[in-house]
């Protein structure tokens, strides 16, 4: 070997260990960093000895796809039953002592008793005031219930805020790839950011990617196929409602003019956030709103006065409710039908609420003037007060938008209710262990494909210092050889 070849490969060693130290350096310095891929640098051998062919990223598009895919999903389950839970929440803990159907049990061994001992006003008093309480958690319910949905659909608004812009910073990254791609130079930090932002896009909604021509160009389709990136952002609208009620129907969500559609089930079909918080808003918080407006007309119903034949038109008396202007109504509402936002209007008749009213009139009959009288016996009869309490669990229909309307009574209704919730309750935890393991599992195979491992760089890092060692020796071997020249030359 000639000491120019000697020298040659002395400093291509220096230069490739210099490469390789700093993209070992790189990837200690992001080991922490869930967005970066390892880099490796790739020595080849070229006409003046080894030297670095490029910078080569250990990305794994496979992994990718279903990391995106798994993060999507379990997001949007996530979002699921932290929504539900806030719904099964108003219900109280884990007795569920707010829930329509404890509280009736226990109104209703108030109204035994008082059927028991008519005379005792103190008995009549406790119905009244268990009836009240009925009353107002359903009220409470009701309301809280729509602020869950304003809730949902603030967090939409948010969600497509959050999506644009997302979007406009993905447009960024792309191009960064597509020019660095084209041009020869590194892509490889742009590579990272932008797959950064779809990972972050998969939280929102579920993505599809698709890489093409040689600049590494990315298009973005959601999992239902619509547009979401290509060459430029396509627009995400939606318009933010006021104010919710139990009539009101929220705005949809649309991507480049098409309708997202919202989750199903409680194992939800839902991809991201924004499709379950649709699906809270306008599937699961409007049917237990229906089952908690059916539960006051039932109310409603079972305790309306007909007169001591029971041919008298139907008069709300134990429990009334008011009309959407706040007036005070006194016809029934009609037989299986939702009257919506009922639930968040129910009131007991101030007739029978002391001390401006009496229990006696709930005993006797008369809620409703002279005529719809029906105990005139003596403070001692409490047949009315059995017919009540039997009415509750007699037959009554239903609306089917309850998804329960087959409860053949209103104390099963309750029960279903409750049962219907909590089983929606049940399955989302379920599914959301399953899907969040899956998404753990997912990820840890990704990292460890991917990601930096200390113990292989801090590895690679001394075999990079013996390289180095072998240069600098090398190198001292040809400053002797140089020296010995010059002494024989002189």
């Amino acid at each position: 070997m000639s000491l120019a070849s000697a020298l040659s490969t002395a400093q291509s060693i220096f230069n490739n260990s210099g490469t390789q130290a700093s993209v070992v350096s790189k990837n200690i310095a992001n080991a922490q960093n869930p967005d970066y891929v390892r880099r490796s640098a790739l020595v080849v051998t070229g006409g003046n000895g080894a030297m670095i062919g490029e910078i080569a990223r250990a990305g794994n598009s496979p992994l990718m796809r279903q990391t995106i895919e798994s993060t999507s999903i379990a997001v949007g389950q996530r979002t699921l039953l932290n929504g539900v839970s806030e719904i099964k929440s108003l219900m109280g803990g884990n007795n569920n002592e707010f829930s329509p159907a404890v509280l009736i049990a226990n109104f209703r061994t108030n109204l035994d008793a008082f059927s028991a001992k008519a005379n005792d006003s103190g008995i009549g008093i406790a119905v009244i005031s268990g009836a009240r309480d009925l009353a107002t958690a359903l009220n409470t319910a009701s309301d809280k219930l729509q602020l869950i949905r304003k809730d949902a659909d603030d967090q939409i608004k948010q969600n497509v805020n959050d999506l644009n812009s997302l979007l406009a910073k993905f447009e960024v990254a792309n191009n960064r790839v597509k020019n660095a791609s084209a041009t020869g130079a590194d892509a490889n930090d742009a590579l990272d950011e932008r797959d950064a932002l779809v990972k972050k896009i998969s939280e929102i909604v579920g993505v599809t990617s698709y890489t093409r021509g040689d600049n590494n160009d990315m298009v973005l389709y959601t999992t239902d196929g619509v547009t979401l990136f290509e060459a430029v952002p396509r627009k995400v609208t939606f318009e933010a409602t006021i104010g919710y009620d139990a009539s009101t129907v929220g705005n949809g969500v649309y991507i480049d003019g098409v309708l997202l559609k919202a989750g199903d089930g409680a194992s939800t079909t839902a991809k991201g956030s924004l499709q379950a918080h649709l699906q809270l808003r306008d599937k699961i918080a409007p049917t237990f709103q229906n089952q908690l407006d059916e539960i006051a007309r039932g109310l409603i119903t079972a305790f309306a006065e007909t007169g001591p034949t029971g041919t008298l038109t139907p008069k709300t008396g134990l429990f009334t409710f008011r009309d959407t202007s706040g007036v005070q109504q006194s016809d029934v509402p009609p037989v299986g039908t939702i009257v919506p936002g009922l639930a968040s209007r129910i009131l007991v008749n101030p007739v029978v609420v002391p001390p401006g009213g009496s229990p006696d009139k709930l005993r006797d009959g008369g809620i409703n003037g002279g005529p719809y009288v029906v105990n005139t016996g003596g403070s001692s009869y409490g047949a009315l007060l059995d017919k009540y309490n039997e009415n509750l669990s007699n037959p009554m229909a239903f609306d089917s938008r309850t998804e329960i309307s087959d409860a053949p009574n209103l104390i099963s209704l309750t029960a279903d209710s409750m049962g219907w919730l909590e089983q929606i309750r049940s399955t989302a935890t379920s599914s959301d262990e399953t899907k969040t393991a899956l998404l753990t599992r997912t990820l840890e195979v990704f990292s460890s494909t991917t990601g930096v491992s200390l113990d292989e760089e801090l590895s690679l890092l001394l075999d990079i210092e013996q390289s180095y060692k072998a240069g600098t020796k090398l190198l001292s071997t040809i400053d002797e050889m140089m020296e010995a020249l010059l002494a024989m030359a002189s």
